[in-house]
């Protein structure tokens, strides 16, 4: 099937969706700009920061899609690619925009609290320690997944002649395989020295913003011409380390941006990130479109349910963990009540930012699915993303990066090599963006995680540095012992359960306040937790699962999740049955 079917179908749903299923969400809600958004009420200079809307988008957009849109489509399809994509568009529209506004509305009335937060008023403090105890235990596997993932991208190589290039080029920075002795450029350095230009540079654009008080256009202007002259840096003084000492560096940045002023760091670096991200959906879409009108087609298994079933596991569940952001993540419900509902100007921004953003993370998901799947054979795929050398790290991102290398060079005739380079900036940015947002989140719940434990919190437990310093130790030591491969499948399941555990928490509030439960968020809820709990079940027990290999760490992990899940459904369900009760009650006593 040609690519623009697939494409124009996309955004066709997504258009609809916005324009009718979110705005009968907001009608649900009542929502309206005369509640004072809590970034007003309690703005503190720090994390309560009222933000112009291109910016927070930028920031939320920035942080909700990481890596994870790119990765999961393109690991997911070995299952085929009519799977994937279907669960991509059905479950951006119906599960994960529903998701990220709901959580993103409820934290703002709340003041801006967490959805463990919102747990402990839904559910009350059982609720809130299980859903606290759970997140943290979801966040260290998806920085551990990421942090491995980061460090193995930002050091890739590819053959000249898979980039267009020959062996006398003097274009990019080589080297030569210590096995083969075959030539291969240092793409991964390029994106190193990029990476950390703009990181640098963050400050510098968040102090014009937040303190000079610059116009959003020249904003938006400089940004750009960061992202451009990182690159131009990278060219120039490509930076080449090894993935253990990536790991340490990013370990370090991420302990240091999780305790500064929102505005210094992280607001600004997932700014200037936006812009690559923005024109990768741009550039991309227009090469589908050229490509399309030329006669680009899908050239991998539309179905391949007998692979993707010896390679990863049964289709369900395990596909719909691993396409998580894209189409459903629980990830987000963190970073809405953890830093986007703290920084929304106005109560109306949160359906352009939660559903909005959601949908456009869709979007990118579809596009990165119809680029690997028309652009990169079928046997470079299994190559790079499952490769048979037990030696070889799988890397998806480099899978991706060839892709747009290729549909970039063929529909827009630019060369090969630079399409790939940008691929890999397209991804790497947004890695690091995930990592430090995520810290910061797990700080932020240590914090409330002893204000509960402890009536007078000891000081040490006060310092961001303890707190942030805990989790980054974590992250690192589990990016540390397991590869990336073994931490995604429960990184997703984990991830996908705590989706679930939010719009139980976000239906219990609804009807709380009077309200009748909606099914706009219980089948989701309900479909999420079946699926979840069975994969963590599979994982488990499989043949080739943690107890079968022995991997005690992680069967471990799962166990907890596992106890953790069946505890906050428990409480959930019995909160249901009493409020209903209630309700029911209070009706019986008004009609008499």
């Amino acid at each position: 099937m040609n690519v623009l079917f697939y494409l124009v179908v996309s955004l066709i749903a997504f258009f609809l969706a916005y324009k009718f299923y979110a705005g009968r969400i907001e009608r649900m809600f009542g929502a309206g700009d005369e509640n004072e958004a809590p970034a007003v009420t309690y703005y503190n200079g720090i994390d309560y920061v009222p933000t112009k809307l291109s910016v927070v988008f930028s920031h939320h957009f920035a942080s909700i899609a990481g890596a994870g849109p790119i990765i999961g489509p393109v690991v997911a399809l070995i299952y085929g690619f009519a799977p994937a994509w279907v669960w991509i568009v059905a479950g951006a529209v119906f599960f994960g925009a529903v998701h990220d506004y709901t959580a993103l509305f409820v934290s703002m009335r709340e003041k801006g609290r967490s959805m463990a937060e919102v747990a402990r008023i839904s559910m009350g403090k059982a609720g809130f320690v299980l859903f606290i105890l759970f997140t943290l235990t979801m966040v260290f596997l998806v920085t551990g997944a990421f942090l491995r993932l980061t460090a193995t991208a930002l050091t890739s190589v590819v053959d000249l002649d898979v980039i267009g290039l020959d062996k006398d080029q003097t274009i990019l920075r080589t080297v030569a395989d210590v096995k083969t002795g075959t030539i291969r450029a240092v793409i991964g350095g390029i994106a190193s020295t990029s990476v950390i230009f703009i990181t640098f540079m963050a400050p510098v654009i968040g102090y014009l913003l937040y303190k000079k008080k610059i116009k959003t256009g020249l904003a938006a202007l400089l940004a750009s011409s960061v992202c451009l002259f990182s690159v131009v840096i990278g060219f120039k003084y490509p930076l080449s380390l090894s993935p253990d000492h990536w790991m340490l560096i990013l370990s370090f940045y991420a302990l240091l941006a999780a305790g500064i002023p929102v505005w210094i760091v992280l607001q600004p670096r997932d700014y200037i990130n936006s812009f690559i991200l923005y024109a990768g959906i741009v550039l991309l879409t227009v090469a589908i479109a050229i490509g399309g009108f030329s006669g680009l087609a899908v050239g991998a298994p539309l179905i391949n349910v007998e692979m993707g079933t010896t390679k990863l596991g049964l289709m369900w569940p395990v596909l719909f963990i691993t396409v998580a952001c894209g189409a459903i993540s629980g990830f987000h419900s963190l970073v809405c009540g953890g830093t986007t509902s703290k920084q929304c100007a106005s109560e109306s921004d949160a359906k352009k930012i939660g559903y909005g953003a959601m949908l456009l993370e869709g979007l990118l998901a579809v596009i990165v699915l119809v680029v690997v799947a028309s652009s990169l054979s079928h046997s470079d795929y299994l190559r790079i993303v499952f490769p048979d050398d037990p030696g070889v790290r799988s890397n998806p991102v480099l899978a991706f990066a060839l892709a747009t290398g290729r549909i970039m060079n063929s529909s827009l005739s630019v060369p090969a090599y630079l399409g790939t380079i940008f691929g890999i900036l397209l991804v790497e940015g947004f890695l690091v963006t995930t990592l430090d947002t995520a810290v910061r989140l797990n700080r932020y719940l240590f914090e409330e995680l002893w204000g509960v434990i402890f009536k007078r919190v000891p000081r040490l437990l006060r310092l961001y540095l303890f707190n942030a310093g805990l989790s980054v130790v974590i992250m690192y030591a589990l990016a540390y012992k397991q590869a990336f491969f073994i931490l995604w499948p429960v990184f997703g399941t984990a991830n996908q359960l705590l989706a679930g555990l939010t719009l139980i928490a976000v239906s219990i509030w609804f009807v709380r306040r009077g309200k009748k439960a909606s099914l706009i968020t219980l089948l989701p809820a309900s479909f999420m937790m079946t699926t979840t709990i069975f994969s963590l079940f599979y994982l488990l027990l499989k043949k080739d699962g943690y107890l079968a290999t022995e991997n005690y760490v992680l069967a471990l992990a799962d166990l907890c999740l596992i106890a953790l899940a069946i505890g906050v459904v428990f409480i959930a369900l019995r909160t249901i049955r009493n409020e209903s009760r209630v309700a029911y009650e209070g009706r019986g006593k008004a009609c008499k």
